[in-house]
C-alpha cells in the first residue's frame, strides 16, 4: 500500500533542502533519483533501472539516464542546462523502445527544475525543487497512485441561472407564484431548449414565433404562449384544420408536460424582454445535469449568486458511476467488440438495466448515468454497424438499434418541484444524446411525442417502500446523494422519517440523517445489485462508525469501492463547504477494491487497489472501534475535558478587560488566571478567567469588578431556558463543570489542522486554565506525552477519530480510551521514549517567539524539530516491536488488529472479584 501524503509531503521537504545545491549531473544524478524515490517509500532498484542502453532515432547507440519500463522515462542534466533540449533527447530514444517498455511519464531534471510530461493525458508541467512539497502530487504514480482526470461543465451554465433569474424575477414582480410559476418556467425552459436542439424544427420557431407575432409591450405574449402550449400538448391529427400556420409547425410533445392548466400570464415589455433574452442563450451547449441546481438557484434571488451548492457536481458523479457500473461495462465492451454474438448480448443487457436514486433532487444522478450509458451504447453500435461515413442508417434502423430508454431509470423525490425538473432533465438529456446518434449516422433521430419517461416518484424515500417504485430483483444500481444534515441538527420531521429508517439499529439516534439510507438501500438491494452513495465524512469517524457499520457489516454488506475524503465541488461561485466520501458497497463479496485518496480535499482523486476497505475507508480488516468510558489499559492514565465557564461570557476576560479590571482594582489579580482554548495554546493568543475556587466569599464581595462579573453570570444563567444551567446559578462565582488539575497536566486541543504531521500537545501549569474546548491528561509524563505525539498516535486520530470538515476532532471515549498503548514495554525502551520526548520539547523551547501552529506547520517545520519527531517515532515504532511501517494506512491497519486482540482479551477474562464490606440494606 502506498505512503500517505502527510508522509510524502514530510520526506519531500527534507529532500528539496538535502538537494538545494546540487549541481552536476555525473556526480549526483543517480543518488538524487535514488532518493526521490525513497521519498515515495520505493526502492528505486526494485523498480527502474539506470543507463540503460538504446538505440537513438539517428541509429546511433544513446543511454537512458533512468528508465522504469512501461511507466517513467528520466532525462537528467547539470543544473542550467536547457530542459527543452532535455526533452527533445528524450523523445529520440522513443523509437529503440519495444511497445511494452514505451513510458507514460517523460521527466527532465536539472536538479533545479522538474519538468513532467504525462504523454496519455497530454498534461506538461513544470515546477522548481523548492516547489516539490506543493507540486508532489504530479509524482504520485511512483508510489502506486494513478491520477484521474473528470471532466468538470459548460461555463454557458452560469450564464443562463442569470438570464432565467431575470425572467423568473419578473414573472414574480407581477405576481405570478407559486406552483404556476414553477410549470411555466418549466415549459419555457423546454421550449428553448428545444428551439436550439432539433426538437422544434426549423430551429428558432419559438423565438421566432415570440418576436415576429407578439407586440413589443407585451400585452398579447401571454395569450400567444398559452395557445402554443395548448399545441405542444395535442397530436397534430387532432389539432384544429384553422390552426395558425406559424403554429403548426410545433411538433406534438406530450409527456404531460403541456397537459395542467394554468393560468395566463400578464406579460409587460420588461418580461417580454427578458424572454427574448433567454432565447439568445445557446441551451443546446447546457447539460441537463445544471438544470435542477439553475432551477433551485433562480427561486431565490440572494442565492443565485450560489448557483449549484446544494446539488451534486457532474464531476463528483462521475466519480461515483464510474467504479459503480461504467468502468466495468466499458471494460467488458473493450473486450468483445470485436465478437458480434457477444456484442450483440451485451446491448440487450444494456437495455435491460435498472437503476434507482431514491434522493434523486433535480436528476443530476440520472441525467449523468443515462448519458454515460447513451454514449456506451453508441460506441456499441459504431462496433455493431459500422462508422460516420461508411453508411448512413435509416431511420427506422436507427429507432431499432438505440435500445437503452429512459425509462430505465427510477427516482424518489420528496418535492414536487425538482421531481417535475428530473422528468424534464431526462427528456432533455435523451434528446441530446439522440441528436449525437444523429450527427453519427445521418439521420435525424428524434423521440417526439414523448412516450416513455423517466419513474419518478413524489414521497419520502424513508418513509416509502422502495419495491413499489423498483421491485428489488429488477434493480441493478443504486446510485444518488442522499441529504445532509446532522444527528443534532434534524427537524422533528427528519427525526421522525430516519427512526423508521433506522428501526433495530442500536444506537440510531447518534446517527446523522444520511445513514437511513445507507440502511435502507442495504436492505433493498438484492443479492445481485450494487450501491454507491454521496454523504458527508461523518459516517466513516468516531462513534457513528461503530454504531452503523456494525449493523451493515451484519447484513453482509461489503465495501467495493470508496473515495475518502474530499471538498464539495460544484458550479458555484460560493461553494458549500461540505466535505464528502463516495462509498460503493453490495451484500455480495468483491475481489477487486479500489480506494481513491486524495492528497488534498481540493485535489484529484489517486487510485490505489486494496485487499479490502473497512469502514474506516482504509485498506484493513472490517474492525470498528466503538465508544469506551476507560482506558484499554487500566495502567494509562485517564483524559478529560477542560473546564467550561457556562457563564454568557461574564467569567472570562480579553486583554483590555483584564487590565480595565487591574485599574479599578489591584486586588483581582490574585483571581485572574490564563485561560486556554485552543486559540490560545496554539497560537498564543491572550485571554484570561475569572478562577474563584477556593476565594473568600468576602474578596468576591469585596472587590467590585469581581462581584459584578459574578452577577453577571448569576443573571445569565437565572434567565437559561435549560434546568441544569438554573441550577448553576446558586454558584456563580464557579465556572459550570471545573476539571483544573492539582498539578502539572497535558493539553491536547480537540480540534487541529488535518495536514499537521504530529498534533501539537503540551504541558501546563495547574494555575493556567484548560478551556473545554480543550481535552487533558493530568498524571501524565514524558512517556505519555512521547507516544501521544508519535506518528503511530496521530495515524491512529486521523483514521479513527471525527473530522469537522477535513479536521481533526479528537475526542477521550474513541480515541483516546481506545488506543493501544505498547504493552509490555521495558524500562529501557520507556526510557528511550522519554528522553525523545524531551528532546522534542527542548526544541520547541529553542525557537522562541513561534507559536506551536508556525512550529507544526507542515511545510515550514523547523528541521531540528522535524528530526527529534522521526527519533521520537523510531523510538515509539521499537516499541510496538517494529522497526517501520510504510504508510500511516499500515500503521492504522495494525493498531486496530492490536485494538481487537486486546478487546477480544478483556471479554475472555473473567470478572474482577469485587471485595468490601457489605452494607446492609
Amino acid at each position: 500500500m502506498p505512503m500517505s501524503w502527510n508522509e510524502i509531503r514530510t520526506l519531500a521537504v527534507a529532500f528539496s533542502r538535502d538537494w538545494a545545491d546540487a549541481k552536476e549531473e555525473h556526480a549526483d544524478a543517480k543518488s538524487f533519483w535514488d532518493d526521490l524515490f525513497r521519498v515515495f517509500g520505493v526502492p528505486r532498484r526494485r523498480v527502474a533501472s539506470f543507463e540503460s542502453r538504446v538505440k537513438k532515432i539517428d541509429g546511433s547507440r544513446g543511454y537512458i539516464d533512468l528508465l522504469w519500463k512501461k511507466m517513467l522515462l528520466v532525462e537528467h542534466k547539470s543544473r542550467g542546462k536547457d530542459l527543452e533540449m532535455a526533452h527533445k533527447q528524450a523523445k529520440d530514444y522513443f523509437p529503440g523502445l519495444k511497445d511494452s517498455e514505451l513510458p507514460r511519464y517523460v521527466v527532465v531534471c536539472d536538479f533545479a527544475r522538474f519538468r513532467i510530461i504525462d504523454l496519455d493525458t497530454g498534461d506538461d508541467n513544470e515546477f522548481k525543487l523548492e516547489d516539490l512539497p506543493d507540486e508532489i502530487q504530479r509524482l504520485g504514480f511512483i508510489a502506486g497512485y494513478e491520477k484521474r482526470e473528470i471532466r468538470e461543465q459548460d461555463p454557458v451554465n452560469a450564464q443562463a441561472a442569470l438570464k432565467l433569474g431575470a425572467l423568473h424575477d419578473e414573472l414574480k414582480e407581477i405576481g405570478y407564484e407559486g406552483h404556476e410559476l414553477e410549470v411555466y418556467l418549466v415549459r419555457l425552459l423546454f421550449c428553448l431548449f428545444a428551439d436550439d436542439t432539433g426538437i422544434f424544427v426549423p430551429r428558432d420557431i419559438f423565438h421566432d414565433y415570440i418576436l415576429q407575432r407578439t407586440s413589443e409591450d407585451g400585452s398579447d405574449l401571454g395569450g400567444h404562449l398559452q395557445e402554443l402550449f395548448q399545441t405542444l400538448n395535442r397530436p397534430v391529427e387532432k389539432r384544429y384544420r384553422s390552426l395558425d400556420e406559424q403554429l403548426a409547425q410545433f411538433p406534438y410533445v406530450n409527456g404531460t408536460l403541456f397537459a395542467e392548466s394554468i393560468s395566463t400570464v400578464s406579460f409587460t415589455a420588461k418580461l417580454r424582454g427578458a424572454l427574448l433574452e433567454c432565447c439568445d442563450v445557446n441551451w443546446g451547449q447546457i447539460s441537463p445535469a445544471i438544470f435542477g441546481s439553475l432551477f433551485q438557484s433562480i427561486m431565490k434571488k440572494d442565492e443565485r449568486r450560489a448557483l449549484g451548492a446544494h446539488y451534486t457536481s457532474e464531476k463528483n458523479i462521475l466519480k461515483a458511476i464510474g467504479p459503480l457500473f461504467l468502468d466495468n461495462l466499458r471494460a467488458e465492451f473493450e473486450s468483445i467488440k470485436t465478437q458480434q454474438g457477444k456484442l450483440e448480448q451485451f446491448h440487450g443487457r444494456l437495455s435491460e438495466l435498472r437503476f434507482l436514486d431514491p434522493a434523486c433532487g433535480c436528476g443530476n444522478f440520472l441525467v449523468i448515468a443515462y448519458r454515460e450509458l447513451r454514449l456506451l451504447e453508441l460506441d456499441v453500435i459504431r462496433a455493431r454497424h459500422g462508422r460516420t461515413g461508411r453508411h448512413q442508417l435509416a431511420l427506422d434502423a436507427m429507432a431499432s438499434f438505440v435500445k437503452v430508454d429512459v425509462d430505465q431509470f427510477y427516482g424518489i423525490e420528496i418535492e414536487e418541484w425538482p421531481a417535475q425538473i428530473a422528468r424534464v432533465a431526462m427528456w432533455l438529456i435523451d434528446h441530446q444524446m439522440n441528436v449525437m446518434v444523429s450527427k453519427e449516422f445521418g439521420n435525424a433521430f428524434v423521440r417526439v411525442p414523448l412516450v416513455k419517461s423517466a419513474n419518478i416518484l413524489q414521497a419520502d424515500a424513508l418513509e416509502t417502500d422502495w419495491n413499489d417504485v423498483l421491485p428489488s430483483a429488477r434493480c441493478d444500481f443504486v446510485l444518488g446523494n442522499p441529504p445532509f444534515r446532522g444527528a443534532r441538527l434534524m427537524s422533528t420531521q427528519q427525526k421522525a422519517t430516519a427512526a423508521l429508517a433506522l428501526h433495530g439499529v442500536p444506537g440510531a439516534n447518534n446517527l446523522d440523517y444520511v445513514a437511513g439510507w445507507y440502511v435502507k438501500t442495504a436492505h433493498y438491494l438484492s443479492p445481485r445489485a450494487e450501491a454507491a452513495l454521496v454523504s458527508t465524512n461523518s459516517i466513516t469517524q468516531g462513534e457513528q462508525v461503530g454504531i452503523l457499520w456494525s449493523y451493515l457489516l451484519g447484513l453482509g454488506v461489503d465495501i467495493k469501492f470508496a473515495h475518502r475524503t474530499f471538498k464539495w465541488a460544484n458550479e458555484a461561485g460560493k461553494v458549500a463547504a461540505v466535505h464528502c466520501v463516495i462509498i460503493g458497497f453490495s451484500r455480495f463479496p468483491h475481489t477487486k477494491k479500489r480506494l481513491f485518496d486524495y492528497a488534498s480535499v481540493n485535489g484529484e482523486p489517486l487510485e490505489k487497489s486494496a485487499r479490502n476497505i473497512s469502514p474506516y475507508l482504509v485498506d484493513a480488516d472490517n474492525i470498528l472501534v466503538i465508544d469506551r468510558t476507560s482506558t484499554l489499559d487500566t495502567a494509562t492514565p485517564a483524559m478529560c475535558f477542560g473546564s467550561m465557564a457556562n457563564d454568557g461570557g461574564a467569567l472570562l476576560l480579553e486583554e483590555a478587560e483584564r487590565k480595565e479590571m487591574l485599574s479599578r482594582d489591584r486586588a483581582a489579580a490574585a483571581y485572574i488566571k490564563p485561560f486556554f482554548q485552543v486559540e490560545q495554546f496554539l497560537y498564543n493568543e491572550k485571554r484570561y478567567c475569572l478562577w474563584l475556587v477556593d476565594a473568600p466569599s468576602a474578596d468576591i464581595t469585596r472587590i467590585a469588578p469581581i462581584k459584578e462579573r459574578v452577577g453577571a453570570c448569576k443573571a445569565h444563567r437565572a434567565k437559561s431556558e435549560r434546568p441544569a444551567t438554573r441550577k448553576l446559578a446558586a454558584a456563580p462565582a464557579l465556572f459550570g463543570e471545573i476539571r483544573q488539575p492539582k498539578g502539572r497536566y497535558l493539553l491536547v486541543p480537540r480540534h487541529t489542522g488535518e495536514n499537521r504531521r504530529y498534533i501539537p500537545m503540551g504541558f501546563m501549569r495547574q494555575d493556567q486554565i484548560c478551556g473545554d474546548a480543550n481535552l487533558m491528561v493530568p498524571n501524565a509524563g514524558l512517556y505519555e506525552f512521547g507516544v501521544l505525539s508519535s506518528l503511530m498516535h496521530n495515524a491512529w486520530v486521523a483514521g479513527i477519530g471525527g473530522r469537522i470538515k477535513s479536521d481533526f476532532r479528537y475526542s477521550a471515549s474513541i480515541v483516546y480510551n481506545n488506543f493501544p498503548w505498547p504493552e509490555n514495554v521495558t524500562d529501557v525502551r520507556r526510557r528511550a521514549i522519554a528522553e525523545c520526548a524531551q528532546a522534542v520539547l527542548d526544541c520547541r523551547a529553542a525557537h522562541k517567539g513561534e507559536t506551536l501552529a508556525e512550529l507544526y506547520e507542515p511545510l515550514s517545520m523547523p528541521a531540528d524539530l522535524l528530526a527529534a519527531h522521526r527519533k521520537l517515532d523510531r523510538a515509539v515504532d521499537a516499541a510496538y516491536g517494529r522497526r517501520s511501517f510504510g504508510s500511516d494506512a499500515e500503521r492504522v491497519a495494525f493498531l486496530l488488529e492490536q485494538y481487537r486482540d486486546r478487546t477480544e482479551a478483556l471479554l475472555r477474562a473473567p470478572p474482577v472479584k469485587k471485595t468490601g464490606r457489605r452494607v446492609a440494606a
